[in-house]
């Protein structure tokens, strides 16, 4: 064998070694962003589980309110429905939409004392609330798994091994539209 030859079978060798090396990191990234989204769809899950409990609870003490009671359970079910598909995107839509839906549930709730001192009710709002933190906290997890993943599969040499592996863009876990807004009180408390 000539050198030559050796020069070439070592370049081939690097070569095959780096690729590897970018396949491997690839993997491991898609991983992560698995493991962040498995993270907030067991928290999506827990707070999917004590919703209809606040439901009940105040369907007690809110006899006038049963629409918005029907409002909160139907996104429920929807917001469930996306995230045991898998669906980030319809995720994100129902959980926006829930979000306010709470929010308007609550913002009601004050208008029943009687509600608001039931030891039940204070204890889900906790519960609910606390999962609320640690759903963002898991968002934004997820979110810098996913920019992480979405900028590396883009960059060369990396978008070389990327693309004719299909590794993909994941989406963001963003917050829809009207979630953003600024919420109208008056509205929310029937004023």
């Amino acid at each position: 064998m000539d050198i030559t030859t050796i020069v070439i079978l070592v370049v081939v060798a690097l070569i095959l070694v780096y690729g590897i090396s970018i396949y491997n990191r690839l993997v491991a990234l898609k991983h992560n962003v698995d493991e962040a989204w498995s993270n907030i769809d067991v928290l999506l899950k827990q707070r999917y589980e004590e919703l209809p409990k606040l439901v009940e609870t105040c369907k007690q003490y809110m006899s006038y309110e049963q629409e918005v009671l029907e409002k909160v359970t139907a996104l429920r079910n929807e917001a469930e429905t996306a995230r045991r598909d898998g669906d980030v995107g319809e995720v994100n839509r129902t959980e926006g939409a829930l979000g306010l839906a709470v929010t308007g549930l609550l913002a009601r709730a004050e208008a029943y004392p009687d509600l608001k001192a039931a030891e039940s009710f204070r204890q889900l709002l906790g519960r609910i609330s606390a999962l609320e933190e640690s759903i963002s906290d898991r968002r934004e997890f997820y979110n810098e798994a996913v920019n992480i993943n979405n900028i590396r599969r883009e960059q060369f040499p990396d978008m070389l091994v990327a693309k004719p592996f299909g590794f993909g863009a994941k989406p963001l876990f963003e917050a829809e539209p009207e979630a953003t807004k600024n919420v109208d009180m008056k509205a929310l408390f029937g004023a």
